[in-house]
């Protein structure tokens, strides 16, 4: 099996995969994501990595469709919507690719939208977040692999067992990843009794919570019933450990917060037992692509596969699979082929909801576990959370 580079994305530079090795064109894919200068560039190289491990699964180590090679177009957002546009339309117009996947942060990704529609191309969103990807504003080019803020909070709702007796305060980023997020926590709770006591929005980048966690703590504290806070935060500083170094256990008050990437998971060792929900843990979903992610990212890397790998492994397949379908390769039919296509990734089956073409998939309920010879707590795994027991409202109709 033809090995792939083991590049990471330190460098965007324009990569051809075993061009030399056929006589056709290639099928050219930009891979639109953020590397220069931010707390998120991890997960534009886990995606990067993903899909460079999807694209050599799919295709059975030939990195080629069809007899037509691969070639991936990087390129830098470098996180400024500006510049987004830009690199996006390049790739459209002067590089000429089929199709576009990007990107990371879902405030940038937002932008993007209408470059799409203006070119009249594919753009894969993976793996930003928001709802609003989808939504109203989006339009019949935008296909999303990555998962949206409705399955991250009917999940994390689910998780939470929540009826009359429980009262939440919620903590979240102040753009559209957070807003978009707790909207979807509110709506997932509708109809079950819980109450959302209080809102606390917080910059990106925050270092110290320790005003809106007072808040928080003054809107709880009285409550006769289960009390928990939710944290909904993208980014590092660690608002996990700082809120529960305010002791919020002196008022019963819980923490409650969805899964996160291998780097983080170590401050999950101080709250044992926390339940909730993630998008991805290696060792918990069971399946055959699944296995060979988890084995030859061991073997390459020396770690266990992440987060954003899985979603960036479950766009490449998505990919190939419609390259392979579609009847012609331009835009029409390939989103023929793409609406209600359904494939296999490292989480399982998902498929594209023809109405708004948000990929439709498993989340996983939690509940911590650590084990002092694991460097990282453990999202241990109560049960899978199917796409069908989510009721993921329509972002737009076609």
């Amino acid at each position: 099996m033809q090995t792939l580079s083991k590049l990471i994305g330190t460098a965007f530079l324009g990569l051809s995969i075993g061009a030399n090795a056929f006589a056709q064109d290639p099928v050219k894919i930009a891979l639109v994501h953020g590397i220069s200068g931010h707390a998120f560039e991890v997960f534009s190289k886990q995606t990067h990595t993903g899909f460079e491990l999807g694209l050599e699964y799919a295709t059975n180590g030939s990195n080629a469709v069809k007899g037509h090679p691969i070639e991936l177009i990087l390129k830098d957002t470098q996180f400024k919507p500006d510049v987004a546009r830009a690199v996006l339309a390049e790739a459209y117009g002067d590089d000429e690719v089929l199709l576009a996947v990007g990107a990371t942060s879902s405030g940038v990704t937002k932008g993007l939208l209408p470059i799409a529609e203006e070119y009249e191309r594919i753009l894969l969103v993976e793996p930003a977040v928001a709802d609003s990807l989808t939504g109203p504003d989006s339009n019949r080019y935008v296909f999303k692999t990555s998962r949206n803020s409705s399955m991250d909070m009917q999940a994390q709702a689910l998780a939470l067992r929540p009826d009359e007796n429980l009262y939440v305060a919620t903590l979240a980023e102040d753009y559209a990843f957070g807003r978009d997020g707790i909207k979807a926590f509110k709506a997932a709770l509708s109809g079950s009794g819980a109450t959302i006591v209080t809102e606390e929005y917080i910059p990106q980048g925050t270092t110290d919570f320790t005003a809106p966690t007072e808040r928080m703590f003054n809107a709880l504290k009285d409550k006769d019933g289960r009390k928990v806070i939710l944290i909904y935060v993208a980014g590092g500083g660690n608002p996990m450990g700082k809120i529960k170094a305010m002791q919020p256990d002196r008022f019963d008050i819980e923490i409650s917060t969805g899964g996160h990437i291998l780097p983080v998971l170590p401050t999950y060792k101080q709250v044992p037992g926390m339940e909730g929900a993630i998008y991805y843990y290696y060792e918990n979903p069971e399946n055959e692509i699944n296995d060979w992610l988890v084995k030859t990212h061991q073997e390459r890397f020396g770690t266990p596969p992440d987060f954003f790998t899985a979603g960036g492994m479950a766009a490449a397949l998505a990919v190939v699979k419609a390259l392979e379908t579609a009847d012609e390769w331009e835009t029409e039919a390939l989103i023929a082929a793409m609406e209600g296509m359904s494939w296999q990734t490292p989480k399982g089956n998902m498929i594209f909801r023809p109405e708004d073409h948000q990929a439709l998939q498993s989340m996983y309920h939690f509940k911590i576990r650590v084990d002092d010879d694991v460097d990282w707590a453990i999202p241990e795994l109560v049960r899978e959370i199917k796409a069908e027991e989510m009721d993921i409202p329509l972002g737009r109709n076609n």
